[in-house]
Order: C-alpha cells, then sequence, then structure tokens
C-alpha cells in the first residue's frame, strides 16, 4: 500500500496532459505503458489498474480503473483510452476467470470512456445521465460506435446488486463535468470519485461538458455529508488516498474559490490576481497545477471570476 501511494504522490507532480474530452490517444498501448499499467489488489476483491504518463507522456494509458468482482461477474470503472481494452482484459484475466459484467463510467472523459468498446455491446453499461449526454456527443461514440453508449443511466442515485457486491452511484451537481459519479463499493468502505478529485492541484473544469468551478466544491462537500463509512478513495490519477484526503481537497478548490471572488469583488484583474496567488502553506504535498494547459492558475481564474456576478 505505500507503494501505491508513493505512486499517487508521482502522478500528482507528474505531466498528465492528456485528460481532455476529444484528446487523439496513441493508437494503442507502447511498451513503457503497459509495464506501467499494472493491478493491483487494493482489498478483498477490488483491484486497481493504474497508468503510466509520469515521464513519458506517449505512454499515458488514461484514469485509474477499478476491477470490482462480484459473484455474478467483474465490474469495471472507467476504462482509460481508446486502445486499452486489450490491456484491462489482460489485466483483470490475471486475478479472475469471470467476464465482464458491467462498466461504470465516472465522467465523459476519453481517458476514462476511451475503451468502451473493447468490451463490447453484450456488456451492461452505467452513467450518469448528463454523462451520456456528452459522450454522445464525442466521435468515439458516433455513427457506428453509438451502440457503445451506456445502456442505462441515472439521475441522483442508483444501486447496482447487493449485500458484498452491492455498488451505490451518486451525482451532487457540478464540478469537473456536470455528470461525475461517485462510485461508492459499501462492503469495503470504498469510494472511487474519478477526476472530481484527479490530484492534489487545482482542478480541471470542463466547462464545454457542464463543468463548473464554483460549484466544484460544494459538491464535494454534498457528498462528503451524504456518503456514511467510507475510508478509502480512488482518485481519477492518484491510485490511492483517504476520506480525510478528500476532505481537505474540498477544502483546498473552496478555498481556491473564496479567494478568487474576494479578488474580483476587490477590483483585481485576472493578471493582478495570478500575480498575488501563493498556495496556501497548510496543503502539505499540493501543487497549483498538474500542467499548465489543462487546470492551471489561469484558466481557473477565468472560470471562477466568469462565474462569479
Amino acid at each position: 500500500m505505500k507503494r501505491v501511494l508513493v505512486l499517487g504522490a508521482l502522478i500528482a507532480v507528474g505531466c498528465l496532459s492528456m485528460v481532455v474530452a476529444g484528446f487523439q490517444g496513441p493508437a494503442g498501448p507502447t511498451p513503457a505503458g503497459l509495464a506501467a499499467t499494472k493491478i493491483e489488489k487494493v482489498k478483498d476483491n477490488l483491484y486497481i489498474i493504474t497508468g503510466s504518463g509520469i515521464a513519458d507522456q506517449a505512454a499515458f494509458s488514461g484514469g485509474n480503473t477499478a476491477v470490482f468482482i462480484t459473484d455474478a461477474g467483474v465490474v469495471v470503472v472507467d476504462t482509460k483510452l481508446p486502445g486499452w481494452g486489450k490491456t484491462i482484459l489482460d489485466r483483470i484475466k490475471t486475478v479472475t476467470s469471470k467476464p465482464v459484467t458491467t462498466i461504470i463510467n465516472t465522467h465523459t472523459h476519453s481517458d476514462h470512456t476511451g475503451s468502451n468498446e473493447a468490451f463490447g455491446t453484450m456488456v451492461d453499461s452505467v452513467v450518469q445521465e448528463n454523462t451520456k449526454a456528452n459522450m454522445a456527443k464525442m466521435d468515439e461514440f458516433k455513427g457506428d460506435k453509438a451502440k457503445f453508449l451506456p445502456k442505462r443511466t441515472y439521475k441522483d442515485k442508483m444501486t447496482l446488486g447487493k449485500g458484498k457486491d452491492e455498488i451505490d452511484l451518486y451525482y451532487f451537481g457540478p464540478g469537473h463535468t456536470n455528470g461525475d459519479s461517485f462510485v461508492v463499493f459499501p462492503a469495503l468502505r470504498m469510494m472511487h470519485v474519478g477526476d472530481m478529485f484527479a490530484w492534489k492541484a487545482l482542478p480541471y473544469i470542463d466547462t464545454g461538458s457542464g463543468g463548473n468551478a464554483v460549484l466544484h466544491p460544494q459538491s464535494i462537500a454534498k457528498a462528503l455529508a451524504s456518503i456514511k463509512n467510507v475510508d478509502t478513495i480512488i482518485n481519477g490519477h492518484i491510485p490511492v488516498s483517504t476520506w480525510n484526503d478528500l476532505k481537505e481537497y474540498a477544502d483546498f478548490s473552496q478555498d481556491f474559490v473564496t479567494w478568487a471572488q474576494s479578488e474580483k469583488k476587490a477590483g483585481k484583474t485576472m493578471d493582478q490576481a495570478e500575480k498575488e496567488y501563493k498556495l496556501p502553506a497548510k496543503y502539505k504535498g499540493y501543487v497549483v497545477s498538474v500542467n499548465p494547459q489543462y487546470g492551471s492558475l489561469k484558466d481557473n481564474l477565468k472560470i471562477v471570476y466568469d462565474e462569479t456576478k
């Protein structure tokens, strides 16, 4: 577990520039990516398939994939970039012979939905209703590939399975996009939060997919207030963190929004605010952004300024 946490810290400060919808990923896994994309047991029948992208962006495989082995079959949460389906299936075969029966996508971006088609059309698939609408706009799900769109949607909450195999899906409002799911495995006290908490840095807010910077910390706060008996978090790109880490991240996001709004209220331009911002010392291990192109200080400032009347 310590090794997983160290890897998460490295990813948080690494180069993850390929996390937006529409990114054209590599034609297939590279040797470096294959070597780095491992399946690791987190607890009982739940595994994570991690990825590369720290030093070699060409090897980046996408977001963290959760693999939950149930009595009926395997539930996969997020399918990485296009071209990584076979790798996911190969990794799953090393821990179980059961078939994949269900796919859950935490949100629309292609580093989390890109290999859905590798699992065929007979597999059940579930997303929040806004995410399906966003996915339908993506090239990966147009034309003949529309058959790979999710089969089922939910609005606020959905439960799959029961007992030790239960999975609860929650939606608490806009943040990274307008359809981010919190995927809870109650029996294991674990939750996959996707890119609502991707890394310990300013968030990437995809306004084109309904993301909202001001509401981002509020949506996480609603999850924290509503979901009980979870202690371990699977992030979008950091392998494993804790419930307290999620609380801290919600505070970090809210502190930034409050500060940015105060700068606008004081009549500061975005350029002035950008020069004045300092990462609060209390947030140990955080960086301002993991990549200047996505989730940068300037981008977050602009979004908060635009959203604040």
